[in-house]
């Protein structure tokens, strides 16, 4: 964090030391809200409607009412882009349901808080990139839909947290973790997909994977690829033995992986039909995009 880093907070565009939410927030006392990563390359924000939409469709799920209007928010996302001077970047948005009393009622917040904060990242070492991610799978499970839907990206995140806190004391960067019928969900923070005979394979919603962003650039780009691609319910056993595996998400964007549980997956070494989809994918970041500048 710079001191001359600017978040933009509740309409004001504050230096990053000023920036502050109260601890009378639910955001902060129950993890209620709910949030977005987005990034942006070469002054264009990537995929900005797609990922502002599934802000407002995450809030009317947990009935938290926006006072901003869907374009409201995209221009506070450049406002702040163009506030900090970056080209290159990430951002995070968070909406919580505002301070309140120390009680569950969410109805005694009076209106939710909103802050946008525009940094550099790097999730994962170039390295990794060339060479591939190693998993382990994580004994903490996704939780189900009946607990609280994976369409809803809530500041609830404990329970990746616990599986994180697995991969790095098992001295990996990333973890698979299964559902409460054993099957493949996701990654800890990204999404999972095989690839199997020349066909790229995801779990399927119902099995507890977010509807990413970034996973359904994977399926523009394979339908333009003239690439298979499908959603299926997937074992251990089918991400042990397939041919290549990678996985996608907004910070992580499309990164391969060679071992899981000291397996390795194919070759051992990124595949050619990941290469083609990571190329894809970049080519994809510097020329579509919204424009930060207008």
């Amino acid at each position: 964090m710079s001191d001359t880093q600017k978040i933009w907070l509740d309409g004001q565009l504050l230096d990053a030391n000023e920036a502050k939410v109260s601890v009378f927030d639910h955001g902060l006392l129950y993890g209620d809200g709910i949030f977005e990563g987005i990034r942006f390359y070469e002054g264009r924000v990537f995929r900005l409607e797609e990922h502002i939409e599934r802000l407002f469709l995450s809030a009317r799920a947990i009935l938290l009412k926006m006072p901003w209007s869907e374009q409201e928010v995209c221009d506070i996302v450049c406002e702040t882009i163009r506030a900090n001077g970056l080209k290159d970047g990430y951002v995070r948005l968070v909406v919580t349901r505002g301070s309140g009393g120390l009680g569950l009622n969410p109805y005694l917040c009076e209106t939710p808080s909103m802050f946008c904060i525009a940094s550099s990242i790097q999730l994962y070492p170039t390295e990794y990139y060339e060479n591939g991610l190693e998993l382990i799978t994580c004994s903490t499970r996704r939780p189900t839909h009946a607990t609280l839907s994976p369409q809803v990206k809530s500041l609830n995140y404990l329970n990746n947290v616990m599986a994180k806190i697995e991969c790095v004391k098992a001295g990996v960067m990333e973890g698979l973790m299964l559902n409460e019928a054993g099957t493949v969900a996701e990654c800890t923070g990204d999404t999972v997909f095989i690839v199997k005979n020349g066909v790229v394979i995801t779990p399927k919603i119902s099995d507890g994977a977010l509807d990413g962003i970034t996973r359904a650039v994977i399926f523009d780009l394979c339908e333009r690829l003239e690439i298979e691609i499908i959603e299926d319910t997937l074992t251990r056993y089918d991400v042990y033995t397939a041919d290549e595996c990678f996985l996608t998400g907004t910070a992580a964007e499309v990164i391969p992986v060679v071992k899981i549980d000291d397996r390795p997956i194919g070759e051992g070494v990124p595949g050619e039909l990941f290469r083609s989809l990571l190329s894809a994918f970049r080519e994809e970041t510097l020329t579509t995009g919204t424009k930060v500048s207008e």
